[in-house]
């Protein structure tokens, strides 16, 4: 509960970039305040998710994955799963998708926040029926020669994405539209 709180606090403090955040944020600290089970996948609804905006020191490539599930070269991220410390999550998540283990957080600051749908699916041959990811956001640096490799049961490829392609690589559009360019244009303005 301690860091559930700590969370709220963060995504408070937050200072939105666009019109976007600003209302997602707002709906977010509502079901934080007033929904059940939020960090976990027990809300059925909503839950906190947290994704990774993986860039190289030049910030013109992005480190993406073809995720099996979308069909589609995506960030990395995943659940929350109980634990309000996203940071921590984060770092998990980046080294079971990628096999990334040194990557340095740019700020210790969250760098987006978006509430993201996603549609019904198969997972592990069970259905998961549509919801809302509460997600955080944060940006991070790793060197484009180290190791990584692909999670099979998650992604088909991984790989560092020239930010001019992404609109190629990536087939969902509102994705593209208004969540990676959003993230492409800050990353560069920093």
């Amino acid at each position: 509960m301690e860091n559930l709180i700590k969370l709220k606090k963060q995504i408070e403090a937050y200072k939105p970039f666009n019109e976007q955040e600003e209302k997602d944020k707002k709906e977010i600290l509502r079901q934080i305040c007033e929904s059940d089970s939020i960090l976990t996948r027990d809300n059925k609804n909503a839950h906190i998710t947290v994704s990774a905006w993986i860039v190289e020191k030049e910030r013109k490539k992005v480190l993406m994955a073809y995720h099996n599930i979308y069909q589609s070269w995506a960030w990395l991220g995943g659940h929350a799963d109980g634990n309000a410390n996203l940071k921590e999550v984060i770092l998990k998540e980046i080294e079971e998708e990628s096999g990334l283990q040194t990557v340095s957080f740019v700020s210790d600051d969250i760098f987006s926040l978006e509430i993201l749908t996603v549609s019904g699916h198969e997972k592990r041959g069970e259905y998961v029926s549509s919801h809302l990811h509460l997600n955080v956001t944060y940006l991070l640096e790793a060197d484009i020669n180290s190791p990584i490799r692909i999670k099979e049961d998650e992604n088909s490829e991984i790989g560092w994405i020239d930010i001019a392609e992404i609109d190629k690589k990536s087939t969902e559009k509102w994705f593209v539209d208004r969540i990676y360019s959003k993230l492409c244009k800050k990353a560069a303005e920093l």
